[in-house]
């Protein structure tokens, strides 16, 4: 709830002890009951899309085929020495210039080892309803409902998306790596990294054509692409999902 009531709700206190003050007596009874309206209008209807690819390195390329042309289609983490066929598309990502010149594909077999490796993709939202609502209320000149329910509905989008990275981890076979405390997971305390466009690491928006293409969101789960390669519903978000135990959240 934290990240919903301070950066989504904009809850600013001069101490700790006003902050949980205003939290149990205000800010948490307004969510209960927010949560509770949504339950019954059936206003936020989540959904998600994600799916298992075999990929391989090639300098600042990660290389994803058709995984009906690689062994059994099961996903796994690398170790495989099979044959690639059918090379689909390529992400081509950023390398740091200084430091440990880290790039998205140092995480991923490299296409010379002959061993194939996983990528994973995901794709979740809210959906359109709570979407159009929040528009309303905006231009009803309602802003503090407005910022309630787009608060709340961003948040519920970040918490299915943090659900499905989970559930692609206990597929991998990793999910036992996790720290066994709930806190630990929102600072990155489990095997591997979701990596989300726009974002330091992969910031070519455009990119997202290419997930587009793998996942069809838009048949499957109703969301589209803008004209500048925004998620619409807004409440909804993508990622590659990587499995690497050295892979972590970096800066380009």
């Amino acid at each position: 709830d934290t990240a919903l009531f301070k950066n989504q709700w904009q809850l600013k206190t001069a101490s700790q002890e006003d902050y949980v003050r205003l939290v149990e007596q205000k800010f948490r009874p307004i969510k209960k009951q927010l949560e509770e309206e949504l339950i019954a209008s059936g206003l936020f209807e989540p959904k998600a899309v994600y799916g298992y690819f075999p990929a391989q390195s090639d300098g600042n390329d990660v290389i994803v085929y058709n995984p009906n042309s690689c062994g059994d289609g099961r996903p796994r983490p690398s170790g495989r020495s099979e044959a690639p066929q059918n090379e689909l598309l390529r992400f081509t990502f950023p390398r740091q210039k200084e430091g440990r010149k880290l790039c998205i594909s140092d995480f991923f077999a490299p296409k010379s080892s002959g061993k194939m490796d996983v990528i994973g993709l995901s794709l979740v939202t809210i959906g359109a309803k709570a979407s159009q609502e929040t528009q309303r209320l905006f231009e009803a000149g309602e802003y503090t409902k407005y910022l309630y329910l787009h608060g709340l509905s961003v948040e519920t989008a970040e918490a299915l998306a943090e659900y499905l990275h989970k559930k692609i981890r206990e597929d991998l076979g990793i999910a036992g790596e996790d720290s066994p405390h709930i806190r630990d997971l929102f600072h990155q305390k489990y095997r591997g990294s979701r990596y989300s466009f726009g974002y330091p690491a992969c910031p070519n928006l455009e990119d997202q054509t290419k997930l587009f293409a793998l996942l069809h969101p838009e048949e499957n789960v109703g969301v589209r692409l803008t004209s500048g390669f925004l998620l619409e519903p807004e409440q909804s978000t993508s990622a590659i999902v990587v499995h690497h135990p050295s892979a972590k959240y970096f800066v380009v």
